[in-house]
């Protein structure tokens, strides 16, 4: 039985792996895009090139991801992932392209990207309570 590749799932899954609304994403991708906008989007079979192109961007997720991805091999990551935390245990993905090591390393940059901030911000309170104080 051949796997059919729904891209707008995808494009939702990622999305959700990521934790972000779809509020976000129309408001990422431009003025004429809204939630009820992503919502329909995320109901495509296929997504045209141009527009994947662009999530792809926003998202920071390869395009092959969203056209690659099929049902099985989502359903294997998803259970690996909280299986054992072993993210690409036993899963028959294509092998020149691993998109879940792609987005554990960008969600892994992104906190540290976080933490770095919060720290500075917290450097620069300190500063200012400082200042007030004296």
């Amino acid at each position: 039985m051949e796997q059919k590749i729904h891209q707008g799932r995808n494009v939702k899954r990622f999305r959700e792996m990521l934790n972000i609304k779809q509020e976000a994403l129309a408001y990422d991708l431009g003025e004429d895009w809204n939630q009820k906008k992503i919502s329909m989007l995320e109901q495509k079979d296929v997504i045209e090139d141009s527009l994947l192109k662009q999530i792809s961007a926003v998202l920071k997720i390869p395009v092959e991801a969203f056209q690659n991805f099929d049902e099985e091999q989502a359903i294997n990551i998803i259970a690996n992932t909280f299986d054992n935390g072993s993210i690409l245990n036993g899963i028959n993905h294509n092998p020149t392209f691993h998109p879940i090591e792609k987005l554990v390393q960008l969600h892994e940059e992104k906190i540290a990207l976080y933490e770095r901030m919060l720290k500075e911000k917290d450097e620069m309170m300190a500063r200012l309570e400082k200042l007030i104080g004296k």
